[in-house]
């Protein structure tokens, strides 16, 4: 009932259609919605704004990470955006990134309510917010917080979508903490993952909210590969380091809290701890996929918090059909908290991120295909990176076939410097780079990490940069031939004919 949704008499008169809601929005307007991944993102009023972009509508769209279908989708093949921020998953958008047609703006998930508060990123004029309800004291979200609370916070005027697809029962899952001001800020009293520091809902001004629009449509399922072989292969190589890890001090039995960022391969990771033996793991995460549920389910992870649930149809359901259970068991944070460096550091995160190429050195590229084409964006594998107790990244040694090495001589991009990758995890084995000069790591890289179709290659160029000394040896006018032949020849394989080293 309406009465349960919107719960001030005085709000149930703001009840209009996507088309009104969306009349509130200007072109140029700067427009920040609900939404990490698919997860809470905003349904109807996007594609209300989108049937305007032939009027010339353009706006600056601000989310929590990627939005679904629903909202970056529509949006970008109306072509509605002109800039786009923090971080986005599209396949349209990305091409009009790379295209230049959209103003992409990558940053760490963690910094972005900051900055908004700060004033660098401009005014935000409106508020779009998926809920399951609105109380007398905020908004209740649903399936993520993201960056919601400091929208809210900030936008001149708020409009909600109230899901009646999404049950009531979500009310309590969340835990929505601001920090004060800095300069003087006390720390954020957060010491454990099930901890609660916050409130149940999103404060905000209800004067400010212009407009409610009622909506019946579920999250975009996650589209998220299962397991394979190769995934396998690497969840198997980092529960043997684990063990070890606990064999020798380094670790307790039941790990520190894990992380584990966005995709099939960190979440097929996670999928090979279910029959590994270990209980009592915690999460403190920035999205829980199905990987989080299957752990919770067999009894291996106690309690997960997060700053969004990203589940496939199968897992969603699974969820919905005991949302109680889970419920006890599971916290939803503002993007700001579930990243904070603070926190990260205090509670000794494990973090399992993918890279999208790897060097010889540790350095990653998560970002960039061939050091120019946006993929997704960052998010927030810097802010779980550099504040971790350990930092892994996983990555499969070969992509497209094999014409794509994932270990090179030097990445072609750099999102995360060789200081900040702990461990590096591909199906053939795990180098530990913990306390290794750059030579050792290479070493320890080409032997454990790379795909035999380039390991001799890699020797080469290791050989023959070494020769001409240096703390991080290379050979500069070779350095990126792989990626040269990529380019020109559509695989690096080619670049081992022409010996191009």
């Amino acid at each position: 009932m309406l009465e349960d949704r919107v719960r001030l008499p005085l709000l149930r008169s703001k009840i209009t259609t996507a088309e009104e809601a969306a009349s509130l929005i200007h072109d140029g307007m700067t427009v920040g919605t609900s939404g990490f991944g698919a997860a809470g993102d905003c349904k109807v009023v996007p594609r209300a704004l989108a049937a305007r972009a032939r009027e010339g509508l353009r706006i600056n769209l601000m989310t929590g990470a990627s939005g679904g279908y629903d909202s970056d989708g529509v949006l970008a093949e109306a072509k509605a955006i002109r800039r786009r921020m923090p971080y986005q998953s599209d396949k349209t958008l990305r091409n009009q990134i790379n295209a230049g047609e959209v103003m992409f703006f990558d940053l760490h998930l963690s910094e972005m309510a900051e900055q908004l508060r700060d004033g660098y990123l401009g005014p935000v004029d409106v508020a779009i917010i998926e809920a399951v309800a609105v109380t007398e004291a905020g908004i209740v979200p649903t399936m993520s917080v993201g960056n919601s609370a400091v929208f809210a916070s900030l936008a001149k005027q708020v409009i909600v979508e109230i899901n009646l697809d999404m049950p009531l029962t979500l009310e309590g899952l969340h835990d929505v903490y601001a920090p004060g001001p800095r300069a003087h800020r006390l720390p954020i009293p957060l010491t454990a993952t099930e901890q609660r520091v916050g409130l149940p809902y999103i404060p905000v001004d209800l004067e400010k909210i212009a407009a409610i629009v009622i909506t019946r449509k579920g999250d975009s399922p996650n589209q998220i590969q299962p397991p394979d072989a190769e995934t396998m292969q690497i969840a198997g190589h980092l529960s043997e380091f684990f063990a070890n890890e606990v064999r020798v001090g380094r670790l307790p039995p039941s790990l520190q809290p894990l992380q584990a960022g966005v995709g099939s391969i960190a979440n097929a990771v996670l999928h090979g701890l279910v029959d590994s033996g270990y209980r009592g793991l915690r999460m403190y995460s920035e999205v829980l996929q199905d990987s989080a549920i299957e752990l919770l389910d067999a009894g291996c992870v106690d309690f997960a918090c997060a700053s969004a649930l990203m589940l496939s149809a199968p897992y969603q359901a699974r969820f919905f059909d005991d949302i109680e259970r889970y419920r006890s068991r599971i916290l939803l944070r503002p993007q700001e908290i579930s990243n904070h460096p603070e926190i990260i550091r205090r509670l000794g995160v494990i973090a399992v991120n993918t890279a999208l190429e790897c060097d010889i050195y540790g350095n990653v590229n998560s970002t960039h295909v061939c050091g120019t084409h946006m993929m997704n964006g960052l998010g927030g594998s810097g802010d779980y990176a550099r504040n971790a107790y350990l930092s892994v990244f996983v990555t499969k040694s070969l992509a497209k076939g094999g014409d794509i090495s994932s270990i090179v001589p030097m990445v072609s991009h750099v999102d995360h410097v060789g200081q900040d990758v702990d461990v590096l995890v591909t199906e053939h084995g795990l180098a530990d780079l913990r306390g290794l000069a750059p030579r050792e790591r290479a070493q320890q890289i080409i032997t454990n990490c790379a795909d035999p179709l380039y390991r001799d290659a890699l020797r080469d160029y290791v050989t023959r940069a070494g020769t001409r000394g240096g703390h991080t040896p290379h050979l500069l006018e070779s350095a990126f031939a792989w990626h040269t032949s990529y380019q020109q020849h559509g695989n690096m394989r080619e670049a081992l004919k022409l010996d191009l080293f």
